[in-house]
């Protein structure tokens, strides 16, 4: 048998063999995740540094600075001091990105788009790093590597591959929900200035009492939404692919600054035990009807950095980054990010990234790190590199520390991220966006949109991707898959008989 018919081992770099490649070792089914899962850390690792010294992701992309203005007390859920009292005013930078294309990409592509926020607070930096969709392809860091390899280059062609895409998005029904958003006209948002931003993971507020509230962040365009269908796109794309940049620059230089208003939800730790679907799961959204928006205040963007590499290009945004009365959670897909993003700074930018001044906090930073490259904050002086020590003035603040959790399990094993009941159900949610939230023109323009898209699937397998995903569409609405199946002239009932599908 030739090495190229022979079925090879999964393997680590180092030639172990595994067998969890697709779910995170976790304390429980919704508990965290293990540092010893040495094969996410090897996966992430690897990934972080497949592109020098270029984003892996989000490459392309505008930013500015700007203030975060409190307008509604939230005092009750978070003693966070960015929140502390209405009227604060706190200083902060956003970057808006392209997520799959190169630096030299059009920004106008159909692709979700990059939502990151940086709040230069008194007790440090909050990064609230998300995207302009509530939800993501993926629930398990473990698989994020995979994802993006699809929306790149083809390492054969060198090409881009809707191939690569649909096979991946029809071999994990996870990611449908956040499919259909890219294939609407929310896929290709006209400009940064008139869509959303969400920081899309569950993450949790502490009081000052320290009781836990989870939490979800919304900040939405005070400008509207407004879209380009995919001909506009394509026209733009022809005409100015730094349509978005331009955009956001000029508008700025000219005193028309953008709003965001910020407005979050809520869920108790005990509502988290008791809902049907995993509030922790990322290709999910909380309803609205049960988890209504809560305003808290108004973000405002309104200088342009002077020079885009110092700030922009080295930008470092972390959701590890967060500050006092404001936490993580249970969600598979942020656990794995606040490994991989500062992993991926310290790659790109060096062990000393957050003394850049667009990261740099500009309150007090006390820590016993040293030396590095492109040190320059003085390194210390003079003072102990070392803890504890008779010397130095640095304390330990008690107040600060955070609450012990309650963990739902003390049973370490790797947990199918779709076992339990709810956690399979990867239909509803879209069925509900695509029948009870789109117009009947919003509709027709994503069907025709997926269809244009699936049309430049190709190869032998051509026809077993299509039909795997138009299962998925079907399950989903019946008229969109049938739409999406006319335009692919593709014959349902042979296909239906052939795949041995029912639907409803």
């Amino acid at each position: 048998m030739s090495d190229e018919t022979k079925h090879n081992k999964l393997t680590t770099a180092s030639g172990r063999i595994y067998v969890e490649n697709e779910n995170s070792k976790t304390v429980g089914p919704r508990g965290p995740i293990l540092l010893e899962d040495y094969i996410l850390h090897e996966k992430m690792a690897h990934f972080n540094r497949e592109r020098i010294p270029e984003r892996v992701v989000h490459a392309k992309g505008s930013g500015a600075f700007g203030t975060f203005t409190v307008t509604h007390d939230i005092t009750q859920y978070t003693k966070a001091k960015i929140f502390n009292k209405v009227g604060k005013k706190t200083e902060m930078f956003a970057r808006f990105s392209t997520v799959g294309g190169e630096k030299g990409s059009a920004d106008t592509e159909r692709d979700p788009r990059g939502f990151s926020l940086k709040f230069y607070t008194e007790d440090g930096n909050w990064d609230l790093v998300g995207n302009n969709t509530p939800v993501f392809f993926v629930k398990d860091a473990k698989k994020f590597g995979d994802f993006i390899h699809t929306q790149k280059r083809d390492p054969f062609t060198n090409m881009k591959s809707p191939t690569m895409m649909w096979d991946f998005w029809s071999l994990n029904p996870e990611s449908l929900h956040q499919v259909l958003i890219l294939m609407s006209d929310r896929g290709t948002p006209d400009g940064y200035r008139h869509m959303n931003g969400y920081g899309s993971h569950t993450f949790s507020l502490i009081n000052s009492k320290n009781e836990k509230t989870f939490v979800k962040f919304h900040f939405k365009t005070a400008q509207g939404i407004k879209n380009f269908t995919d001909a506009e796109a394509s026209a733009m794309k022809a005409k100015d692919m730094d349509y978005a940049q331009r955009d956001l620059l000029e508008s700025i230089e000219n005193g028309d600054c953008p709003k965001w208003n910020l407005r979050i939800q809520l869920m108790t730790e005990e509502q988290s035990r008791k809902v049907e679907f995993n509030p922790f799961d990322l290709t999910k959204v909380w309803p609205h009807s049960l988890f209504p928006l809560i305003d808290v205040g108004v973000m405002e963007l309104n200088r342009n950095p002077d020079n885009y590499f110092q700030d922009v290009e080295q930008a470092a945004f972390a959701p590890a980054h967060v500050v006092d009365g404001i936490g993580y959670s249970p969600d598979k897909m942020l656990q794995g990010r606040l490994l991989s993003y500062p992993d991926a700074h310290r790659h790109r930018l060096g062990g000393n990234y957050e003394q850049i001044p667009v990261n740099r906090c500009p309150y007090a930073v006390n820590n016993y790190q040293r030396d590095g490259q492109m040190r320059i904050d003085g390194n210390g002086g003079r003072k102990p590199n070392y803890f504890p020590n008779s010397f130095d003035n640095i304390e330990i603040d008690e107040s600060y520390r955070e609450p012990s959790e309650q963990l739902e399990s003390t049973i370490a094993d790797w947990y199918d991220r779709n076992s339990k009941v709810g956690d399979n159900d990867h239909y509803s949610q879209p069925r509900a966006l695509f029948r009870d939230v789109m117009s009947e023109e919003e509709q027709t323009n994503t069907i025709n949109n997926t269809i244009g898209a699936m049309s430049g699937i190709s190869g032998p397998m051509r026809e077993v991707i299509v039909n795997r995903q138009l299962c998925h569409w079907f399950r989903m609405d019946n008229e969109f898959g049938s739409r999406v199946a006319e335009g692919l002239g593709v014959d349902v009932n042979a296909m239906m008989e052939s795949m041995n599908v029912i639907h409803d």
